[in-house]
């Protein structure tokens, strides 16, 4: 069976093989609380469909008009199956509810590196994807640059006390890298971006190698609230 939960996912769960981000567009505020509503709708009525899928999670995007879906896989094999056989019958149920979905994209990746504070509990109130683009496939450049990332985070002056964490993950065909923030409210990541400083780094020679890293095309910012959790009853 399939169970809702409102528990975040564990973005450290060693099992995940295999963790995929893709997003919609669904155009207003009420269209995406239908469409989440036909998700939640279309999976517990229907049985999990396998093992290998750890948690699928749902947000809201701030910007009124998109959902963020992030979902745990033991392996791109576990993926590709549920493809084959489960995916499309989800699929026809919610655009049936919420015609016109447009699917922008999906990407695989792989976690790389997170940084979080030991022992800390507290609720992420919004999840801020950093979403960085390179100038072609480059694995050894994609670490380069989280490595920097986290260099000029252990040397930050003056850290917010609104982070929670951050999981950075690399895309399977070397060109991105995906940086998922936890935060205590939007508030305090937008409070985090008024301060001194390019983004929530101070203004460090460590932040500006960062910001201008060779290859580093360009980045977006989006914030979103967890609005769905699906697991395995």
């Amino acid at each position: 069976m399939t169970r809702r939960t409102g528990d975040h996912p564990d973005l450290t769960d060693p099992r995940v093989g295999a963790p995929l981000f893709s997003t919609w567009r669904v155009g207003t505020p009420e269209r995406q609380r239908l469409a989440v509503e036909a998700i939640a709708r279309t999976w517990e009525r229907r049985d999990w469909p396998t093992p290998g899928l750890l948690g699928y999670h749902v947000y809201a995007g701030h910007d009124g008009s998109t959902l963020l879906h992030h979902s745990q896989w033991t392996s791109e094999s576990a993926y590709e199956a549920f493809v084959k056989t489960r995916r499309q019958e989800r699929v026809d149920e919610v655009d049936t509810a919420v015609p016109g979905i447009e699917r922008v994209r999906l990407d695989r990746f792989r976690r790389y590196r997170s940084g979080t504070g030991e022992g800390d509990t507290r609720v992420p109130g919004c999840i801020v994807v950093v979403d960085v683009e390179f100038e072609g496939p480059d694995p050894q450049r994609q670490r380069a640059w989280v490595d920097a990332v986290f260099e000029a985070l252990e040397n930050e002056p003056a850290p917010h006390p609104g982070g929670i964490g951050a999981h950075f993950h690399l895309s399977t065909d070397g060109t991105r890298v995906l940086n998922y923030a936890e935060w205590e409210t939007a508030q305090a990541h937008i409070d985090a971006l008024a301060a001194p400083g390019d983004g929530v780094g101070s203004a460090t020679e460590l932040w500006k190698r960062v910001q201008n890293f060779p290859g580093l095309k360009g980045s977006t910012v989006s914030r979103y609230e967890h609005v769905l959790g699906l697991i395995p009853a």
